[in-house]
């Protein structure tokens, strides 16, 4: 079998033999289609809350990132490149979270639940 044979990008159709055991396909965007990736993701967690009924979930169409990508520096060396970018080309850039140094929550457990291994008298 010949790749043209079953690569049929170019003329934009798909093939018979596809279309004929396909049982539907629909091509989808947010309405202007500035977001694909991020419509898809918000998409496929309203399709996880469905069971098919018809009845449409009362769901935001946002997440608090919105139609926007994140940046989550570890450092802040790599806050400061971050910063130094934004900067170098244009982005609308919104401040979320002001960067600091991470704290443990207080109720993190600070002593290990397994005990300590027990030695003989050889050390072993």
């Amino acid at each position: 079998m010949r790749a043209k044979e079953f690569i049929v990008e170019r003329t934009g159709k798909h093939h018979d033999h596809h279309a004929a055991v396909a049982t539907g396909a629909r091509k989808v965007r947010d309405p202007g289609g500035y977001y694909p990736s991020y419509h898809q993701m918000r998409t496929g967690i309203v399709v996880g809350m469905m069971d098919g009924s018809g009845k449409v979930p009362d769901v935001p169409h946002e997440s608090w990132m919105g139609p926007f990508w994140t940046q989550h520096p570890y450092t802040e060396l790599e806050h400061n490149m971050f910063r130094d970018a934004r900067k170098a080309i244009p982005t609308e850039d919104h401040e979320v979270l002001p960067f600091k140094k991470s704290t443990e929550p207080k109720d993190t457990h600070k002593i290990s639940p397994v005990a300590q291994p027990k030695r003989n008298k050889h050390g072993v």
